[in-house]
């Protein structure tokens, strides 16, 4: 089934599918071969909206950063279908290119259009802030990127409350290219980094929440159980560690109930509840297989009851600390 949903990244006239698919991936534990296949699916699903860094997955033995850039590229080139994929990246991490001076980021943003293969980028992220370079100097040399035609849109990632906003009010004040998006780590079991001010920030200034590890590492597909088998993962560990605490568990039993009454898989009511909360726009989700793909791309057509999502939220919060004892 395709789905035409779509959603605007801020004030931006990019229109995207509700998921957006991780390429981080794409290079790592998925070959190009499967990268092409689980790519070809989300297209054919209906998705739009391919998020991806110049450092994934330079921390492969063998890799160098630049291997998910280089697999959309060739992808998008084998399909002749660039202009209608939004494509994402990220820039300040790579091992060549790191940090956020001014001309580390025109370097770094060249390079990421050299491996995508396209003369533009539709949504670049800072990927991490740097904090040794003025906030006026990063706003510049991005704005620089969308003057020139090179970039479309503008955003960021971990990035604290106070630069973002100052980030934001320079932009506004100079006249220059604003942030549209922002990528926190955010997910039903890891909600404070993003929750309170940071989402305030992300609302005053119309800034899309695009969240990442959307499903906390797989944890959230619920195939991590505490006592179960233990699954092959490259990421096994901190989804194992979630599902052995109480609050995990939690999380898993209200998230069982409400897909049991939809009779739709937890990922697809974890993903659901995460694109509802305010400010949020397309959660981040990567497959390695097509088959992981299908829970992922079902959840835009699944609308959750607000006793459904308050029931999923009160699980999630963090168990209150023990009072003194008498």
């Amino acid at each position: 089934m395709t789905s035409s949903a779509r959603v605007q990244l801020g004030s931006s006239g990019l229109s995207v599918f509700p998921l957006n698919l991780g390429g981080n991936v794409f290079g790592w534990s998925a070959d190009e071969e499967q990268s092409f296949a689980v790519l070809d699916a989300y297209t054919a699903a209906g998705g739009n909206f391919v998020d991806t860094a110049d450092v994934y997955s330079a921390w492969f033995p063998g890799n160098s950063g630049g291997e998910s850039e280089t697999i959309i590229g060739a992808w998008t080139a084998a399909r002749d279908n660039r202009d209608d994929v939004v494509i994402a990246t990220k820039l300040g991490a790579h091992p060549q290119f790191k940090g956020l001076k001014a001309d580390t980021v025109t370097a770094a943003a060249e390079a990421s259009l050299k491996r995508l293969g396209t003369d533009r980028i539709d949504l670049l992220y800072t990927h991490f802030d740097d904090e040794s370079t003025p906030v006026e100097e990063i706003m510049t040399a991005l704005d620089a990127l969308v003057r020139a035609g090179k970039v479309r849109e503008i955003a960021a990632s971990n990035i604290s409350p106070a630069r973002l906003r100052a980030s934001m009010q320079f932009a506004r004040r100079e006249g220059l290219a604003e942030y549209v998006a922002l990528q926190p780590h955010y997910n039903l079991g890891h909600r404070h980094a993003y929750e309170g001010e940071l989402a305030g920030v992300a609302a005053e200034f119309n800034i899309s929440c695009v969240p990442y590890y959307a499903l906390a590492g797989g944890f959230l597909t619920g195939k991590y159980r505490a006592g179960g088998q233990k699954v092959d993962s490259v990421r096994a560990g901190s989804a194992e560690k979630l599902a052995a605490s109480e609050q995990g568990q939690r999380v898993l039993a209200a998230l069982d109930a409400v897909a049991e009454a939809h009779g739709v898989a937890v990922a697809t009511v974890a993903l659901a509840w995460l694109a509802a909360q305010p400010t949020v726009a397309a959660p981040i989700a990567s497959a390695r297989t097509v088959e992981q793909l299908t829970d992922l791309v079902a959840f835009p057509e699944l609308t959750l009851s607000q006793a459904e999502l308050d029931a999923l939220t009160a699980a999630s919060e963090p168990a209150e600390p023990a009072g003194p004892s008498a």
